[in-house]
């Protein structure tokens, strides 16, 4: 396990831990929470929906996206996670008998799967490890609540242009900068949006021949306030 070190030092579920322990200590600690690692291909299924889990996974490379689908196959993405990120933990720790979403692998990547229980409740051998592991847990979930807020407050939104600009000004908030370059292509972006591709891509095209943004690809400059 010793080369992900550099990602999981990054991991917000080992915060405070790599700082204050030895590589040897790391190695034990993982055993004890029954890591696992897994290599995976773009577009295919690391956690199915309906599935009964209790698993948490780090993306050790790559990217993965949550997605949920409606009884017609109609896809919407949930999330989209990067290298260090966690996903699964929601769920794991909410103790639900199936999950309600998919999560699928946005490009070849690798995985390291934990089991939550272990995370979350104390054992003798690791005791030093698991009040941390614990405690940034609870942080992790807090902000994913701060996440789905803010993804609730897009989907509040009546229109498509509504949508896609509190969207792009959150983006722009996040990155510090009215230049940024978005995780999604443009029919993913209409799948996180829950819009039409079409009707998206219309207003994208308007709100260009207005000067509010520039685009390119998965790349958007906001010129002007709208």
């Amino acid at each position: 396990m010793k080369q992900y070190s550099s990602v999981l030092e990054k991991c917000a579920l080992f915060q405070n831990i790599y700082e204050r322990n030895k590589e040897s200590d790391i190695t034990e600690m993982l055993k004890c929470l029954s890591a696992n690692v897994m290599n995976v291909h773009k577009n295919q299924t690391i956690l199915a929906e309906g599935e009964l889990t209790q698993k948490v996974g780090i993306v050790l490379s790559g990217a993965v996206q949550v997605i949920r689908e409606d009884y017609y196959g109609n896809r919407s993405i949930v999330a989209s996670l990067e290298t260090a990120q966690l996903f699964g933990e929601v769920f794991a720790c909410a103790g639900i008998d199936r999950i309600p979403v998919s999560v699928i692998a946005a490009k070849d990547s690798e995985i390291m799967m934990l089991d939550c229980k272990k995370i979350i409740t104390t054992c003798n051998n690791m005791c030093q490890f698991h009040n941390q592991l614990v405690y940034n847990m609870v942080r992790i979930l807090a902000g994913k609540n701060l996440m789905l807020n803010q993804k609730l407050e897009i989907l509040s939104k009546r229109t498509t242009r509504e949508k896609l600009m509190t969207y792009l000004l959150s983006q722009a908030k996040l990155h510090n900068s009215n230049s940024f370059t978005i995780p999604y292509d443009r029919q993913e972006l209409a799948d996180y949006l829950s819009v039409e591709r079409s009707a998206m891509s219309t207003e994208i095209g308007k709100l260009r021949k207005e000067g509010i943004l520039e685009c390119k690809k998965n790349y958007f400059r906001l010129c002007k306030n709208i």
